[in-house]
């Protein structure tokens, strides 16, 4: 019986080749730049002097030195009552001398008291502890304030972003082939 010849086929794919790096990327983020200034406060303050007054003319009055306007209105105050003092005085005298019956040297008597005492004025203003008058007024103080203030300027940097490619290659490993091969037909037969 004859040989049927057969046919052989035989297949060979493709291959491919891929070769890939992965890409890099760097990325740097630089700070903020800050900025900041600062106004202090100012406060000015002025404290202007007071003022002190003393009054020292009731002093000077009680010691004899004050206003003589004054110690004369006194002098003048008392002038009536003095007189009313002098004329009792006289008649106190005059019955005295005529009481000269009693004894004693009343016109001697009289001369001695004349000579140690003399109709007095009190011209002098009142003796006090607080003649003097001290009155002290306190000035204000004057503040001025002026507000201080905080001056902010920030600014945010951008990202930085480098970015280097990868390597991509794709070649063909092998290439696709087919064999066909027919067996040998024997024509003897």
């Amino acid at each position: 019986m004859p040989s049927i010849p057969q046919i052989q086929i035989s297949q060979q794919p493709a291959l491919i080749g891929i070769d890939a790096d992965l890409g890099t990327q760097d990325i740097r983020q630089p700070r903020a730049t800050y900025e900041m200034q600062v106004d202090r406060p100012k406060q000015d303050m002025r404290q202007p002097r007071g003022e002190l007054e003393i009054d020292q003319s009731r002093a000077w009055d009680a010691l004899g030195q004050g206003p003589i306007l004054t110690a004369l209105n006194r002098i003048y105050s008392q002038c009536s009552q003095i007189a009313m003092q002098g004329i009792a005085r006289r008649v106190e005298d005059g019955n005295r001398m005529a009481a000269i019956h009693h004894g004693g040297n009343a016109i001697a008597e009289i001369a001695k008291d004349l000579s140690i005492s003399r109709p007095q004025f009190d011209y002098y203003g009142e003796a006090a502890y607080d003649n003097v008058d001290i009155t002290y007024t306190a000035s204000k103080a004057e503040i001025n304030v002026t507000d201080g203030r905080v001056n902010v300027n920030a600014q945010v940097n951008k990202p930085e972003i480098d970015y280097n490619r990868g390597k991509l290659d794709i070649y063909m490993r092998q290439y696709p082939k087919v064999d066909i091969s027919v067996s040998q037909i024997d024509f003897k037969t």
